[in-house]
């Protein structure tokens, strides 16, 4: 059994995902005619990718 921080990484790491899958697939697309708001969205996808990688290592350390 793991301990429970490590679920609470692998949960986050699924909120992030799901968040950055949504950002992409409609946020982006529902925001084409403000440009203002694809700035503010493409900064959230890098920052949402960011956090995603930081924590599949964080996840990677704690299995390996």
């Amino acid at each position: 059994m793991l301990e429970n921080h490590i679920y609470n990484l692998m949960l986050q790491l699924t909120q992030e995902h799901k968040s950055l899958w949504r950002i992409k697939n409609h946020y982006l697309k529902d925001s084409q005619e403000c440009a203002e708001c694809q700035n503010f969205w493409n900064k959230m996808a890098e920052d949402k990718e960011n956090h995603v990688n930081e924590l599949k290592e964080l996840i990677k350390k704690h299995l390996s």
